[in-house]
C-alpha cells in the first residue's frame, strides 16, 4: 500500500499573513509534496473556496494532487458539483481527489448549506449518487426525493472515474462509506478509533456487495511544530475536548512536535491507514519553513514505489 502525506491550507501570521495560494502550491510542487487539500470554511479569512482554489492550483502545477478536505455536499446542487469536478479533472487529469462531508465543522457556517430539518444524511446520500452517476454516465435521468434530472450530462467525463471519498467518524458515517464511498478521510481520531472505523467500513461494504480499496483510508493530522506557544496548544486541546467529550485525554489528537507526528503516522499505518493530510495547529511565522520541516520529517515515511 502506498503511503502518501499531503497538507492542508497553511495560514501564516506576521508580515506574511494573508499570503495567497500561489506561494503555497508553488512550494508544494517544488518540494515534491504529494497533495494539497482545501476545505469548506466560508467564514475563515485563510481559506479559499475549495473548487476555485483547486482550479487555480491546477493551472500552476503539473504533479501536485488536488483534494477537497472536505467539500460540504448538502446545500449544493450535486449536478453543478459534478460539472465542476469534471472540469477540474480535465484541467488536471489523474490529480483530483474529491472528499465530501455532511456539514461544515464551523457552526456559524451551517446556515450557508441548507437542508431539510433532520434529513441532511438522506440528502447527502442522494447527492452522492447523483454526483457519481453524472461523472460516470454520458446521460443521466434521475427522479429522487430531493433531485430530479432529465437526460442531464456533464463533460468532459473523466477518462478514469474519480474516487469519491467521504468524511465522518460515527458508525452511521462508516456504514454510508461502505455503501457509497470509495475511500474515507477521517479527522480528530486516534489510531485505535481509526482501526475500528476501517473495520466498520469493510463490514458495511461487504454487506452491500462492494469493496473499498485497501489503500483508500486516511485521516487529518494536526501538528504543533517544535516551539509552538503552549497556550495555543492548550486552547486547541480545549476545543478538541468540546468536540470529543468521549475522549479521556484530548491531547492524543494533537502531535506536539515532528517526532510525535512521525510516531502518529506510523501508528495509523499499522492499523491500515495510508493517506494523510497534515495541518499546523495555528498560523505559522513562515510557511516555507513549515513545509521544509514537513518534507524533512515526514516525507521519508512515504512509500514511493
Amino acid at each position: 500500500m502506498k503511503v502518501r502525506i499531503g497538507v492542508g491550507l497553511i495560514p501564516t501570521d506576521g508580515p506574511q499573513q494573508g499570503a495567497g495560494l500561489a506561494e503555497l502550491v508553488d512550494d508544494l510542487e517544488s518540494l515534491g509534496i504529494d497533495s494539497v487539500w482545501l476545505s469548506d470554511q466560508v467564514s475563515s479569512p485563510d481559506h479559499a473556496d475549495p473548487l476555485i482554489g483547486l482550479a487555480y492550483a491546477a493551472g500552476r502545477t503539473e504533479k501536485l494532487k488536488l483534494g477537497t478536505g472536505v467539500l460540504v455536499l448538502p446545500g449544493r446542487n450535486p449536478a453543478l458539483v459534478a460539472a465542476q469536478l469534471a472540469g477540474l479533472a480535465a484541467l488536471a487529469p489523474g490529480r483530483v481527489l474529491p472528499a465530501f462531508g455532511v456539514q461544515p465543522a464551523t457552526r456559524g457556517d451551517r446556515t450557508m448549506y441548507p437542508a431539510p430539518a433532520g434529513r441532511r444524511g438522506e440528502l447527502f446520500e442522494e447527492a452522492i449518487r447523483v454526483v457519481r452517476a453524472l461523472l460516470t454516465e454520458p446521460v443521466v435521468t434521475h427522479h429522487g426525493e430531493f433531485f430530479h434530472l432529465q437526460e442531464a450530462s456533464v463533460g468532459p467525463l473523466p477518462t478514469k472515474p474519480l474516487d469519491l471519498w467521504l468524511g465522518g467518524r460515527l458508525p452511521v458515517s462508516m456504514d454510508r462509506i461502505g455503501r457509497l464511498g470509495d475511500g474515507w478521510l477521517g479527522s480528530f481520531i486516534t489510531p485505535a478509533e481509526a482501526q475500528r472505523c476501517r473495520e466498520q467500513i469493510e463490514v458495511a461494504a461487504a454487506e452491500a456487495g462492494r469493496e473499498v480499496e485497501a489503500d483508500h483510508y486516511g485521516t487529518n493530522i494536526i501538528v504543533a511544530p517544535d516551539g509552538t506557544d503552549e497556550a495555543v496548544i492548550d486552547a486547541l486541546v480545549d476545543r478538541a475536548a468540546g468536540r470529543r467529550e468521549d475522549l479521556i485525554d484530548p491531547n492524543v489528537l494533537i502531535c506536539r512536535g515532528w517526532e510525535q507526528a512521525r510516531t502518529q503516522v506510523r501508528a495509523f499505518v499499522d492499523v491500515g491507514l495510508t493517506k494523510f493530510v497534515v495541518r499546523p495547529i495555528a498560523p505559522v511565522s513562515s510557511r516555507l519553513e513549515f513545509l521544509e520541516q514537513f518534507a524533512q520529517e515526514l516525507l521519508p515515511l512515504e512509500d514511493r514505489r
